[in-house]
């Protein structure tokens, strides 16, 4: 315990506030659709969903030991720089939700801890060849092979019921959509909640507390579980409203193929030790989902708009995560300070702006589109 510092402390309560805001950033991944088309009341759902995250985050820990060992140098990290890379990463992600975005809370980890380390240690910290296989890689073929198999899935889907009636057909479907997003949402924590317990387990290494190449400790396991859960049950409605609403209409027989597709997905990259963006599996879901139903209508503005958020997530995080470095590198405990007050307001101020325009449980079912366009928002169904 002699190498848990008052620094090393604040890394791993930063790293497990990243979590928190991964776990409410990234809830519609598995809850958006079954919302959207009725199989879950939304409280529901995001219980289910957290519940799930806790117990799926036990499930493996490749992915935390990519994080930890794969994609930077170990030897020449420091906690500052991982603080500096996490404070990135919130930011990024407090201003994606804010605007309702679904973009990758991965890819913001990811980019502000590679921008840290290269400001702090030189490029020769960051190993591009495992970015390059670990995340970059799985960040284009994951949504493209998620939305293949959901848009393979959906035709399916309508071509076997197509003589069953109507609500027969939905209500079903509704049924097998409780467990398929029950699917998603153990596959997010196995894959999701490992990237936390990599950074920590990273930080202890940094610090002499572990091993180089130790796995993370079972009380790192366990607090990356609960905090992702946590984060899960708050909602992140904003996103839940785009996910479900926003790229496409979504029926029962599309939200379960989108959803079986992404679980597949998500749990055998996690078994391979991918970092891959749910974010992006799930968005690649509910596209090809949308493109599986005859008659369907896919809004390619939202989704060009995601894919340009997803195209500068991580260097609009590395960018942060640098400055930031650069901050704690040069002021010391005082330039450490500075970052987190600095961060602190700013995570702050995101919070107080969303009041202006809330989007919660009841009103996540409305359509809106108010923070993708420019013009005047719509809402129907629902009062802000």
């Amino acid at each position: 315990m002699d190498h848990i510092t008052f620094l090393v402390a604040a890394v791993i309560v930063t790293a497990l506030a990243f979590d928190f805001t991964n776990g409410f950033h990234d809830t519609a991944n598995a809850m958006a659709t079954s919302i959207a088309t009725g199989a879950l009341a939304p409280r529901r759902a995001v219980l289910i969903s957290g519940v799930l995250n806790v117990a799926g985050a036990f499930l493996s820990t490749e992915v935390a030991r990519t994080v930890s060992e794969g994609i930077v140098d170990d030897t020449l990290v420091s906690p500052g720089m991982i603080f500096a890379g996490l404070v990135g990463a919130i930011l990024w992600n407090l201003l994606t939700w804010l605007i309702g975005l679904p973009s990758s809370s991965s890819h913001a980890l990811f980019g502000g801890l590679i921008g840290a380390v290269w400001a702090g240690a030189g490029s020769h910290g960051v190993d591009f060849a495992k970015v390059v296989e670990k995340v970059l890689v799985p960040a284009v073929a994951s949504p493209v092979v998620a939305g293949a198999a959901a848009l393979l899935a959906t035709h399916l889907a309508y071509r076997l019921t197509r003589r069953a009636g109507g609500d027969r057909v939905t209500k079903g479907f509704r049924v097998g959509q409780i467990a398929s997003a029950s699917l998603v949402s153990l596959a997010h924590g196995t894959n999701d909640a490992q990237k936390t317990m990599g950074v920590i387990t990273l930080t202890l290494i940094s610090a002499g507390a572990l091993g180089h190449h130790a796995g993370p400790p079972l009380w790192v396991v366990a607090s990356a579980a609960l905090a992702i859960g946590l984060g899960t049950y708050l909602g992140g409605w904003r996103i839940i409203r785009t996910m479900g609403k926003g790229l496409t209409e979504i029926q029962s027989p599309q939200g379960f193929a989108a959803e079986t597709a992404s679980t597949t997905v998500i749990l055998a990259s996690a078994h391979l030790g991918f970092a891959l963006s749910t974010t992006q599996v799930a968005a690649g879901g509910i596209l090809g989902a949308g493109l599986g139903r005859r008659l369907a209508e896919v809004r390619w503005g939202v989704a060009g708009r995601m894919a340009v958020a997803w195209a500068v997530t991580l260097p609009a995080a590395g960018l942060v995560g640098a400055l930031a470095a650069a901050a704690v590198h040069h002021g010391g405990d005082l330039g450490s300070a500075a970052v987190a007050l600095v961060g602190a307001a700013l995570a702050a101020g995101a919070v107080l702006v969303s009041r202006r325009d809330p989007v919660h449980a009841r009103n996540v079912n409305g359509t809106r589109e108010a923070t993708l366009d420019s013009e005047q928002p719509t809402e129907v169904g629902a009062a802000a």
